[in-house]
Formats: structure tokens, C-alpha cells, sequence
């Protein structure tokens, strides 16, 4: 069986490579650039409602550490109960 050298001159993968990062190298000069949309800026925004519901919360907070805060037992009894009767 006879084998010839068919292009086996300069087949160094490994220089292939350095050459591939030494011209990487320059591109790293670009900068990068993030755009945000409006949708995403809106979001942002803390809402009317997120800063109601953490009054809500803080005042709650409040009556738990003064020992003022009352369940309303009724209210729960119900609402365990609605939840249960839709699922």
C-alpha cells in the first residue's frame, strides 16, 4: 500500500489556533452595547401598586411587633373554604 503526502505541508492545527486568537485579539477593542427597551424601563418604575402594598406590609409589620395585630378568624375559615370548593 502506497501513501503519498497530499498537502501535508504547514498542517499544524495548533498554530491555526494562535493565529485565530492573535486575531481575535484585535476585535477586543470593540465595545459592547445594550439597548433597553421601553417596555423593560416601565417595568422599572416602582408601580402605585407595589408601593401601596409595601405600606400595607410595613403597617402590618408594625402590628405584629406591637402585639396589636387580630386575625379575623371568620375571614380565614372563608377563604380557606372558597379555596377549597373551586379546586
Amino acid at each position: 500500500m502506497k501513501i503519498n503526502n497530499i498537502n501535508s505541508l504547514n498542517v499544524n492545527p495548533y498554530k491555526k489556533n494562535l493565529n485565530k486568537v492573535q486575531s481575535s485579539g484585535k476585535a477586543a477593542d470593540r465595545t459592547d452595547k445594550v439597548e433597553i427597551s421601553s417596555a423593560a424601563k416601565e417595568m422599572q418604575v416602582t408601580s402605585k401598586v407595589a408601593t401601596e402594598r409595601l405600606d400595607k406590609v410595613q403597617a402590618l409589620k408594625q402590628q405584629i411587633e406591637a402585639g396589636t395585630y387580630q386575625v379575623d378568624a371568620e375571614a380565614v375559615a372563608k377563604s380557606v373554604i372558597q379555596y377549597f370548593s373551586k379546586n
